[in-house]
């Protein structure tokens, strides 16, 4: 059995009381003070999340900016220097390796946040089409990543000395000042939650100092530490796609409805034979919403049926309690050829008892970011 890999601070998480699970090959904690507490804090003050186990990866040389718009999906031509992106790493088929966030720092340098479990595939997928003079190094461990999200996260990022100010998807390399030391770190106004919020990358052996820094201001502010059970349910309400779920190497970016993330005008990326011939065709099955309209939490892997005793139509990919509607959700592909759309009703067998769903497009709840 393989041993599970531990992030830099795994010894603040033991200290705050955290349950951990496996996630993408490491050990990460999934609640503190309880999920729905967390999700809800996020939602109406501020959270933390460390994620760490987020793969890092350099992409340097002559013309290295033009070289990754070749090979992943959305156009960095769009963006400038400054600004992040997020994109896919795709096969040949059209399905999914990857999805990550793209750093644009120059014409000759891209910084990319693939996946844990992925990032080896995403850089050995690069480094067997790059040409010479573009180095690909997995920075996998050179970083870390803490994620302030909720509409109080610039009041936390401000305390620390930290810029709030910044556009979405734009960043900034700044110094988070404390008491005894500065520490270099870049901060991103993205996130995974649908709040207002920053993604901060100090170094890895800076780690702890930074984020107990941020800890401090999270409380302040009235915000505690969340896992990955919040960030679940977080990035569920939103409808954001989770790869291994929304996105497989079997699942393309136009059945997630992540299309949007495609530069269709862009002569080459990985893939792209197999996307525009399905674009032109329609894909065979697409991502929908579905809000349960009885009592019962939908969970991934199960079958979506047409109506009570009907014909299959589709699957589940995620589902979960949603603490802001206080309702179990769903995200599920559903076949094209069944004719179900928005406003639809379909049912889920949950476990042999058939759950009835409302078919909606994400998000389920309205967009801060």
């Amino acid at each position: 059995m393989t041993e599970l890999l531990a992030g830099p601070i795994a010894d603040r998480h033991y200290a705050l009381g955290a349950t951990f699970a496996e996630f993408g090959g490491w050990h990460m904690p999934v609640s503190y003070a309880g999920t729905v507490a967390e999700h809800n804090a996020v939602r109406e003050a501020v959270g933390i999340f460390d994620v760490s186990h987020l793969g890092k990866a350099l992409v340097k040389g002559s013309g290295a900016a033009d070289f990754v718009n070749s090979t992943l999906t959305n156009d960095l031509g769009k963006i400038h220097a400054g600004k992040a992106q997020y994109t896919l790493c795709c096969n040949e088929s059209g399905g999914v390796v990857d999805d990550l966030i793209a750093y644009l720092v120059s014409d000759d340098e891209v910084f990319l946040v693939p996946n844990a479990a992925n990032t080896a595939k995403v850089v050995a997928a690069l480094q067997a089409v790059a040409p010479d003079g573009i180095e690909i190094t997995d920075a996998h461990r050179d970083y870390a990543v803490f994620a302030v999200q909720g509409p109080k996260s610039p009041d936390v990022l401000a305390a620390v000395g930290l810029p709030t100010d910044m556009e979405y998807m734009a960043y900034a390399d700044a110094d988070l000042e404390t008491d005894d030391a500065s520490y270099p770190v870049r901060v991103c106004r993205t996130g995974y939650t649908g709040e207002r919020g920053y993604e901060i990358l100090p170094r890895w052996s800076d780690a702890g100092p930074v984020f107990d820094a941020l800890l401090t201001e999270v409380t302040n502010a009235g915000g505690q530490p969340a896992g990955l059970g919040a960030r679940d349910t977080l990035r569920t309400e939103m409808g954001y796609a989770l790869h291994g779920h929304e996105l497989t190497e079997q699942i393309t970016p136009n059945q997630a409805r992540s299309g949007w993330a495609v530069g269709w005008d862009k002569p080459t990326f990985f893939g792209r034979d197999a996307l525009v011939a399905e674009k032109e065709a329609g894909p065979a099955r697409r991502l929908y919403g579905l809000k349960a309209t009885g009592r019962g939490v939908p969970r991934a892997g199960l079958t979506v049926l047409a109506g009570p005793g009907g014909e299959t139509v589709g699957e589940t990919t995620s589902g979960t309690f949603s603490p802001t509607l206080k309702q179990g959700i769903a995200l599920a592909l559903i076949d094209t050829a069944s004719g179900i759309k928005k406003g639809a009703e379909v049912v889920i067998d949950v476990r042999g008892r058939e759950l009835t769903c409302e078919v909606v497009i994400p998000p389920f709840v309205e967009s801060h970011v």
